[in-house]
């Protein structure tokens, strides 16, 4: 197969700990053909979809840290890639909408995208756990003052985040009492103009924020348990994080089979959970991460199933 990973600039991308590197390598490893295109490469034109591409071999990084070759480059049909992997990471904006209207037309015109662009627009990460109410902790969501104080009142402590955001950005924890929390909200919802999500902190976040992958609606066996930095909130591995890899509790089991069949269902071939405790916090559709980790300290090659399944998905879709 040809698989088009989109994704940000190849310069910003990390060799060592980047997940789609890790499903292109696995692709790569498997036979297939890798292209890269970048967000602005894709445009519509007489009703179709074209993309600038570049081919890929991916090599042992060298001192310089070049981690690929590049082959070829032009420009092609969406649909005339066997797959294309929708890769960019958030924040999601308009941009980022726009980008899935043309992944949708492309849809239509035959383009096999991982994940769909309908689904990566119905599931936002954060809103997307409202969905299994009897899973989440107590939460808000709104761009008043009003409902999030009442709220934070409440629950008296309380985690503050923007909809839109990636690896621990923005993230606030508050109390009832903080001196801050009117400039805080004031700054998160940027005076009542953007709408944020409080939800009751959970004190188990220090046994690690897990992350899940699922993969065809099916739960991987491990996950990594991210783990909070002395002093610190937040488990995000951007944020100063730990990640632990460990085999999934029966809790993180049922959540997972719950939502499982639910996200593939809608066209969700790669999905990261976000549980803490005996809670699912986030449902991560854009870029979910964590494959590298995971594979050096368990041996599970979670992209290389990613891959099968991508194999699996197009397979029968051209019989």
């Amino acid at each position: 197969m040809h698989i088009a990973f989109i994704v940000d600039p190849l310069t910003t991308l990390k060799p060592g700990k980047d997940s789609s590197v890790e499903m292109m390598r696995a692709a790569q490893h498997r036979g297939h053909r890798i292209a890269t295109i970048e967000p602005d490469g894709l445009w519509l034109s007489q009703g179709q979809v074209l993309a600038a591409y570049q081919n890929l071999t991916l090599q042992a990084p060298d001192a310089m840290n070049v981690w690929y070759q590049s082959t070829c480059s032009g420009i092609s049909p969406l649909q005339d890639f066997d797959a294309v992997m929708m890769r960019k990471d958030p924040p999601f904006d308009m941009e980022y909408v726009v980008s899935t209207y043309l992944l949708e037309i492309a849809e239509s015109k035959g383009a096999k995208v991982f994940n769909r662009a309908r689904a990566l627009r119905d599931f936002n990460e954060k809103l997307a756990t409202v969905r299994f109410p009897d899973l989440t902790p107590p939460l808000v969501v709104s761009r008043r003052y009003a409902p999030l104080l009442d709220f934070i009142q409440a629950q008296q402590d309380v985690i503050l985040k923007p909809l839109d955001g990636m690896g621990g950005s923005e993230i606030f924890r508050v109390h009832e009492r903080d001196p801050n929390l009117s400039v805080i909200l004031e700054t998160l919802t940027r005076h009542q103009q953007r709408t944020i999500m409080a939800q009751r902190y959970l004190p188990a976040i220090a046994q690690g924020d897990k992350r899940v992958l699922l993969v065809d609606g099916e739960p991987m066996p491990w996950c990594l348990a991210r783990l909070p930095a002395p002093g610190e909130t937040r488990g995000n591995l951007a944020a100063g994080g730990t990640g632990r890899a460990q085999p999934l509790s029966a809790r993180d089991l049922e959540i997972a089979h719950r939502v499982g069949p639910v996200l593939r269902e809608a066209g969700l071939l790669l999905v990261g959970l976000d549980i803490i405790g005996d809670h699912l916090t986030e449902i991560n559709v854009t870029s979910p991460t964590c494959m590298r980790e995971i594979r050096d300290q368990s041996g599970l090659d979670i992209a290389e199933k990613v891959i099968i399944a991508v194999e699996r998905q197009v397979g029968r879709s051209q019989e």
